[in-house]
C-alpha cells in the first residue's frame, strides 16, 4: 500500500510540474527571476526594423539585438519565440515565451486586464503606404479604397477605435496575419494602401523600390514590453539591465544600426 501510495503521489507531482509549465527541454517559459538561466523572448518574426529574420537566418532587428544585450548581461541564454501576432498575449499566458517585445504598442486594455508593461522606450505613430505612381497625397484621396492593415496590432484599433470615422471612408479594411502579407495585397492590386507603424513603413519603402508614404501621422503611441500579470519582478530585471546598457553606452550603439529607429528611442533623446 505504502509503494502504491508513493508512486501516485510521485505521478502527481510530475502532473502538477506539467501544468505548471516545468519543461525538461527548457523551452516554456517561466516567471521566476532568481536562478533564471534562460529567457523566452516573444516576436513578430516579421516586423523589421524591430524583429526579423537576417540573411543568415537569424533573427535580429532592434529589440532582438537589445533583448540580446541584456540577457548577456544578466547571464541568461536567449530564444526566439515567434508569435503569432493576434494571439500574442495569448500564447504569452501559455507560457510559450516570458515576455512579448517585438515594436508593441501599448494599450490601455493590456493593463486593464493584469499584464505587466514596461516603461515606454519608443514614440510611434501610424502612416499610410501607397504606390508611388498612384497619385494618392493625403488620407483624403484614400475615400471609396481598400486599406490593408496587420490583425492584432495597434493599426487595427485605431481604425476600429479613435479613427473609425477614416476607416468609415475607406471602401473597405482588409486584415492580414503580417505585415509582409499587407505589402504583398499592395503589390498585387488587390488593396490601394497599406496601415503601418512608420518605422516599419520606412524600412520597407527603404529596401523596396516604387512605394511611398503618405506625409500624415495618424495616431501618437509608445512601445513597451508585456509581461505576464505577476511577472513585476521580472520586468524590473529585463528594465534594470537596459538602464546599464544604456549607461555604459551598448543601448547607443545598437541603436545606430537602426537609424528609422534611433530617433525616437526615449531611452536617448529625453
Amino acid at each position: 500500500m505504502k509503494r502504491i501510495t508513493a508512486l501516485l503521489l510521485a505521478a502527481l507531482m510530475t502532473a502538477l510540474l506539467v501544468s505548471c509549465g516545468s519543461s525538461s527541454s527548457g523551452k516554456t517559459g517561466s516567471s521566476s527571476v532568481e536562478g533564471r538561466t534562460s529567457f523566452i523572448m516573444g516576436i513578430d518574426p516579421e516586423y523589421p526594423p524591430f524583429s526579423y529574420l537576417g540573411d543568415d537566418g537569424n533573427y535580429t532587428g532592434f529589440d532582438v539585438e537589445v533583448c540580446q544585450a541584456v540577457c548577456d548581461y544578466l547571464g541568461w541564454e536567449l530564444t526566439i519565440f515567434g508569435v503569432n501576432w493576434d494571439e500574442k498575449l495569448v500564447q504569452l499566458d501559455s507560457l510559450e515565451c516570458d515576455c512579448v517585445w517585438s515594436g508593441m504598442t501599448i494599450l490601455d486594455s493590456m493593463k486593464e486586464a493584469g499584464y505587466v508593461i514596461s516603461a515606454p522606450y519608443y514614440d510611434n505613430t501610424q502612416v499610410l503606404v501607397v504606390k508611388e505612381d498612384s497619385g494618392f497625397a493625403s488620407s483624403a484621396d484614400l475615400a471609396g479604397k481598400q486599406v490593408a492593415v496587420q490583425l492584432g496590432t495597434s493599426g487595427e484599433v485605431l481604425l476600429n477605435g479613435d479613427l473609425a470615422d477614416l476607416a468609415a471612408t475607406f471602401s473597405g479594411v482588409v486584415t492580414c496575419d503580417s505585415f509582409l502579407k499587407c505589402f504583398t495585397e499592395l503589390a498585387g492590386g488587390a488593396v490601394d494602401a497599406v496601415f503601418v507603424d512608420l518605422p516599419v513603413a520606412a524600412s520597407y519603402a527603404a529596401a523596396n523600390a516604387g512605394y511611398k508614404i503618405i506625409d500624415e501621422q495618424l495616431g501618437a503611441e509608445q512601445y513597451g514590453i508585456a509581461f505576464r500579470s505577476g511577472d513585476a519582478a521580472l520586468c524590473k530585471a529585463v528594465e534594470d539591465a537596459v538602464a546599464a546598457l544604456v549607461a555604459n553606452g551598448t543601448y547607443a550603439q545598437i541603436a545606430e544600426k537602426y537609424p528609422d529607429v534611433v530617433n525616437n528611442l526615449l531611452l536617448l533623446n529625453d
